[in-house]
């Protein structure tokens, strides 16, 4: 796990996944906003990519980041509804070693106040998984800027108080340094 010893801000590693059976590079608006949010807030983006609505092809792309020594941050986006192919949660749920239960109910608390009742439709949800912090928001531009705008930019804040998250990530200078 990361040991901060600084009060500088540390950037962190993140991976963006989009999940979609219809979106490309050219009209993936909420990955865009993700990868773009990330780097506007110092953090480096070493992934970016997009799969379709299945499970399992979900669950390989997420597994090798999480096994990776470079990735600290997942940011998956689409996925998290109700119809019969919305499958993120399901794919996700089995590699986290722990839930973060407040990922998800925080989003519905902001989410709320921004589209009533329909938020009880977000399955949204956030865990770890050796060390890697993963965070799963529904498919809209708008659900993205509200998790990243309510939660995640100061959750991936190392300098955030009381707390945030950069603690709890893999180091990845440590891994490099024991390697080197």
């Amino acid at each position: 796990m990361s040991s901060l010893n600084s009060s500088a801000k540390q950037a962190l590693n993140i991976a963006v996944l989009t999940v979609s059976d219809t979106r490309n590079e050219d009209t993936d608006t909420s990955g865009r906003y993700l990868y773009t949010a990330a780097i506007e807030e110092d953090h480096k983006v070493i992934h970016k990519e997009i799969v379709i609505d299945d499970k399992f092809k979900i669950r390989a792309v997420v597994s090798n980041w999480i096994a990776s020594d470079d990735v600290q941050v997942v940011l998956i986006t689409g996925g998290t509804g109700f119809t019969a192919r919305d499958t993120t949660p399901e794919a996700m749920l089995p590699l986290f070693d722990k839930s973060i239960e407040g990922f998800g109910e925080l989003f519905r608390h902001i989410s709320y106040t921004e589209i009533g009742t329909s938020t009880v439709q977000s399955r949204a949800l956030g865990g770890m998984a050796n060390g890697t912090a993963i965070f799963c928001m529904p498919g809209s531009t708008g659900a993205c800027k509200t998790a990243w705008t309510g939660i995640l930019k100061e959750q991936l804040n190392s300098t955030h108080k009381p707390c945030n998250f950069a603690i709890h990530l893999k180091n990845v200078d440590e891994i490099c340094e024991t390697r080197g």
